[in-house]
């Protein structure tokens, strides 16, 4: 394969663009920050397709790993899972999909509590990708 001209822009371009389908409607209903989509498709923009599919998948176990730390660290992971699920429930029954965490904006110190930021996430996934872990 070409990495100069026009079939390396559209290498990039495909790399950019997986990350963006992929987490955009995660996104819409509030998942990821912008901030965070756009990480990853920068993400895109200096590593192929299939990498970047693994720093994803390492970023959300990474994730998970540090919401599970904060879940038990807060002391309010039944409270979390019971509310994860009331909100799948709603948007089963309902058939319509709506922003997580709706109900929580107006208390806002609250909402902000129960997010982390994923830019640290990300962050190492990137080098553990880099540090050759897959």
């Amino acid at each position: 394969m070409r990495v100069n001209g026009w079939h390396g822009i559209a290498g990039i371009f495909i790399s950019m663009l997986l990350p963006f389908l992929l987490l955009y409607p995660v996104y819409r209903i509030g998942g990821l920050g912008a901030g965070d989509v756009k990480l990853f498709v920068m993400t895109g923009a200096f590593l192929p397709g299939k990498r970047v599919l693994y720093v994803l998948a390492c970023a959300f176990i990474v994730g998970a790993v540090f919401s599970l730390a904060k879940l038990v660290s807060e002391g309010n992971f039944k409270e979390r899972i019971h509310y994860f699920y009331s909100y799948l429930l709603d948007v089963v029954l309902s058939g319509k999909w709506k922003l997580y965490g709706e109900n929580e904006i107006q208390d806002y110190e609250n909402y902000k509590r129960n997010k982390i930021h994923f830019a640290l996430p990300i962050c190492i996934s990137v080098m553990l990708g880099m540090g050759g872990l897959f």
